[in-house]
């Protein structure tokens, strides 16, 4: 039994039929969770939008003439929300083919193997699977009024872009809808309180996409928290620390999500939880003998694909297959971003901080000189980090369309390969990828195409 149809849940959902297990599914509104319906996938279609705008304003440095008339923001919508539909109907027959069931309604953990659900039925299943997913977050004095103070869900219906945005939050979501909204012509200013963007990432790539950012006109500042958010006769006016105000049409909250757990039961029927988070050991399990949590309410990265990786996981454990336990840094990270960013297992400072300074190797490859990224006119760098004598433990990318490349470097480090196995593989001319076999090279100590 699955308490949630998100990413994480219909993944554990359809392993578990495919291994024979009796399943039911309860969801409170539609299978695909936040992923297909407000995340993941309307927003980089929102983003792809977003590159076909700049690509006709660009149009003439490839000598193609093209004019750029505007934005029908109508017409965006239709095309985001006729992509949305087409994957929800198809996720629907999946459920079908699999023969899971699906419980419309809130479910309840009211007991160690009971979940009640809306109207008073109760369902019991011999194991459990807690996949409640996650929900935007907010800061005291930024309380939503889905008008001028806005979150990621609500941001992706609007149905009139704002001239100014003013954005809370520089991590992915923030820095993600900051990039759709400048390619769509709208004026954007960035407020973080770290010091730098997408402040995960690899410092070289924060530093990347900053640039870049600047180039673009993204306004940004890093270090300084926001002080007080008010209403105007006309917009939104936000001070930040040092005094500076800052003026909009409106302001998106995008300080990162928070776990779905708050009257689902879990801390009433003894489960440990930290913050709302719930707990487990490395096989997903919780302190209850056959409930299982996965996804966005088990501490860590919140990505769609974790929760898939970790609800398949649940289904195999759950049947005996004693599959290997999850590497939380062999899952892939993408920030889709213009430019994209791509990143695989350690940054360089927890590389330094896990194996010694002293044992850590570094290679930078920009992508000026890699033929398809001329092309493409993008400017960024592929860069590969590896213990001396060891294995390549981090692989960070920044570059237009880079994050195709991101499936070479989760082999290359969920494989352990050293930098001189990469570099005797053929790596395809001309394209992005062979960025990453130049890197290789360059660390295994035959550069081809680049010196010191």
């Amino acid at each position: 039994m699955i308490l949630g149809g998100g990413s994480g849940g219909y993944a554990s959902a359809f392993r578990a039929a495919g291994l024979g297990m009796s399943v039911a599914l309860i969801e409170k509104d539609k299978v695909g969770g936040t992923c297909l319906h407000r995340g993941c996938i309307p927003t980089k279609a929102l983003l792809h939008a977003g590159e076909v705008a700049d690509t006709a304003r660009d149009s003439g440095d490839f000598g193609i003439l093209a004019e750029f008339k505007g934005v029908d923001m109508a017409a965006v919508n239709k095309y985001k929300d006729g992509i949305v539909a087409k994957m929800y109907k198809g996720l629907q027959g999946l459920f079908k083919a699999n023969k899971v069931e699906v419980i419309n309604g809130t479910g309840k953990l009211v007991g160690p193997n009971t979940v009640e659900v809306d109207g008073g039925r109760t369902v019991t299943g011999r194991n459990i699977v807690l996949a409640t997913g996650s929900y935007s977050k907010t800061l005291p004095g930024l309380e939503i009024d889905g008008e001028r103070i806005i979150t990621s869900e609500q941001a992706l219906t609007l149905d009139k872009l704002p001239n100014k945005a003013i954005v809370i939050g520089g991590g992915v979501i923030g820095a993600e809808f900051a990039s759709a909204w400048r390619s769509l012509g709208v004026e954007v200013e960035i407020i973080e309180g770290l010091p730098r963007l997408v402040a995960a990432e690899d410092t070289d790539s924060s530093k990347q996409l900053e640039r870049v950012f600047r180039r673009r006109g993204i306004k940004f500042h890093t270090g300084k928290f926001f002080e007080k958010v008010e209403r105007t006769g006309s917009g939104v006016q936000v001070t930040i620390q040092g005094g500076t105000v800052i003026d909009g049409d409106l302001v998106l909250v995008a300080v990162g999500r928070g776990p779905v757990t708050d009257g689902c039961g879990y801390a009433e029927q003894g489960i440990r939880m930290d913050r709302g988070f719930v707990l487990t050991n490395e096989h997903l399990q919780t302190n209850l003998p056959h409930v299982y949590a996965v996804g966005d309410i088990v501490p860590g990265v919140q990505l769609a694909h974790r929760g898939f990786l970790q609800g398949i996981f649940v289904a195999e454990h759950i049947a005996g297959l004693n599959p290997a336990v999850i590497d939380e840094a062999g899952i892939p990270r993408v920030t889709f971003t213009e430019p994209e960013i791509a990143s695989m297992g350690l940054n360089e400072d927890k590389a330094k901080e896990q194996y010694g300074a002293d044992r850590i190797k570094t290679v930078n490859y920009n992508l000026a000189g890699n033929g398809k990224s001329n092309i493409l006119k993008t400017q960024g760098f592929v860069k590969l980090i590896a213990v001396e004598d060891g294995p390549i433990v981090g692989v960070h990318m920044v570059g237009s369309r880079i994050s195709e490349q991101i499936g070479e470097a989760e082999l290359i480090y969920n494989w352990e390969g050293y930098a001189s196995d990469v570099a005797q593989l053929i790596h395809m001319h001309p394209t992005q990828n062979e960025a990453i076999g130049e890197a290789a090279m360059a660390l295994a100590g035959k550069p081809l195409h680049v010196h010191d």
